[in-house]
């Protein structure tokens, strides 16, 4: 049975906006839930000469009442990031693991300034912008310009999800956040790529029949790869989600929650968006006072 797609596609943009809206709401009221990699704080490796687990040092940074993430960096080895903490903290902090958990070498101590974070966020931004319009000319190139203008405006929708919904959580953000965003934008494209070549194949072979008709077989013969890939990705994203420990966490739900909507904004926003934007066109050439008006 082929699904109608392109015909629906009013109800798959306006579920689009129900789940965009609030999210973009929120980010311009609340922000994001920074974290340490972005507000600045203390770095801290040590190693301890018998066995430790993160479990006892999250619960002795939670007895001091200290922000703070562990990870660890080998056998008995842990870099600990805090919030900023004063000399006073500082020293507390360090006797605290020493009396509790046992003997220790500190490695590396020192304060970490914010603007690491602002500095990793504007290229960031930058990297994203530059590979939009890269992307643009490469598919205008290959294909036609309103693939390339759909595919970006699909993959802004699935950057404002992924941010919309932190925000809306106040789920904390690090760096891994930023790896994840551009990772889910060579992942959705990927998508939206293998779909818009399709299409392009499909219309040197069905001349007569209308670019709606078109796009819908095209979605339709491709809709069994884009979600078998969708869900073998998921499969990956939950067993890290689950099994990979704090430090992989936030990546892991980005990635879920973009992947997600990457595969959402492939099928159901990307191709009916080039029709419209075909539509949009061919009026414009037909009746181009008309369309000035």
């Amino acid at each position: 049975m082929k699904f109608d797609f392109i015909r629906r596609r009013k109800i798959w943009y306006i579920i689009s906006l129900l789940i965009i809206i609030p999210g973009i709401i929120s980010f311009f009221t609340r922000g994001l839930n920074l974290g340490i990699d972005f507000k600045g704080g203390n770095i801290l490796d040590v190693h301890f000469t018998q066995n430790v687990t993160i479990a006892q040092l999250r619960s002795t940074l939670d007895e001091l009442k200290i922000e703070g993430l562990p990870q660890e960096a080998g056998k008995n080895n842990f870099i600990i990031r805090t919030s900023e903490l004063s000399e006073e903290q500082n020293k507390s902090l360090i006797k605290n693991l020493s009396d509790k958990l046992g003997e220790m070498k500190v490695n590396r101590n020192e304060k970490v300034s914010g603007t690491v974070g602002k500095e990793l966020t504007q290229k960031a931004i930058y990297s994203i912008i530059i590979a939009s319009i890269l992307m643009v000319v490469y598919i205008t190139f290959r294909f036609e310009f309103y693939f390339g203008l759909a595919a970006v405006l699909a993959l802004i929708h699935d950057v404002l999800v992924v941010v919309g919904v932190f925000s809306l959580f106040q789920i904390e953000v690090d760096g891994t956040f930023v790896a994840a965003l551009l990772t889910i934008i060579g992942y959705s494209i990927n998508d939206t790529i293998v779909i818009f070549d399709r299409i392009r194949e499909n219309l040197r072979f069905y001349k007569k029949e209308s670019n709606i008709d078109v796009a819908n077989m095209s979605i339709n013969q491709t809709l069994f790869r884009s979600i078998s890939t969708v869900l073998t990705v998921i499969m990956c994203l939950v067993a890290i989600l689950v099994f990979g420990g704090e430090t992989t966490r936030i990546f892991a739900l980005a990635m879920l929650i973009g992947t997600i909507t990457g595969c959402y904004s492939s099928i159901f926003n990307a191709s009916p968006l080039w029709i419209d934007f075909k539509s949009l066109s061919q009026k414009k050439h037909k009746n181009p006072v008309a369309a000035n008006k």
